[in-house]
């Protein structure tokens, strides 16, 4: 149903700078929310950030507390972006974006995978 490629990822020096890009196609009408998700191995996918995006227009916007202040998300047209600096080497990961809504058409928990129905595969970031 919905397709989606994310981009932007990279390696960087501690303390710096990198902006992902998240770009979503094929049938997006509906779309309630969107996040990222960080996937390294031995732990489960966690949130990042999310946001709403209900009427194409963005609103409530969630973070894990250990990326506030340093990391933003943003919506606009069906694409979303993370706008990351002050890196740690502990962001280090597969940013994965992801889409979706639940059978109601709205999204309730930003912060857990069950909202999302659309994944993408994902870009690495990997900060030393």
């Amino acid at each position: 149903h919905v397709q989606l490629v994310e981009s932007g990822g990279g390696s960087v020096q501690a303390g710096g700078s990198l902006k992902l890009s998240c770009v979503a196609s094929g049938n997006t009408y509906g779309t309630a929310c969107m996040g990222w998700f960080r996937q390294v191995p031995g732990k489960q996918r966690e949130a990042v950030a999310g946001i709403v995006t209900d009427g194409g227009v963005p609103s409530y916007p969630y973070y894990d507390d250990s990326v506030k202040g340093r990391l933003t998300i943003s919506y606009e047209k069906n694409r979303v972006y993370l706008e990351m600096n002050s890196l740690k080497v502990e962001d280090t990961g597969m940013y994965v974006c992801a889409a979706g809504k639940r059978s109601d058409g709205r999204c309730y928990q930003l912060r857990r995978r069950t909202d999302y129905g659309a994944w993408g595969q994902g870009t690495q970031v990997t900060v030393s």
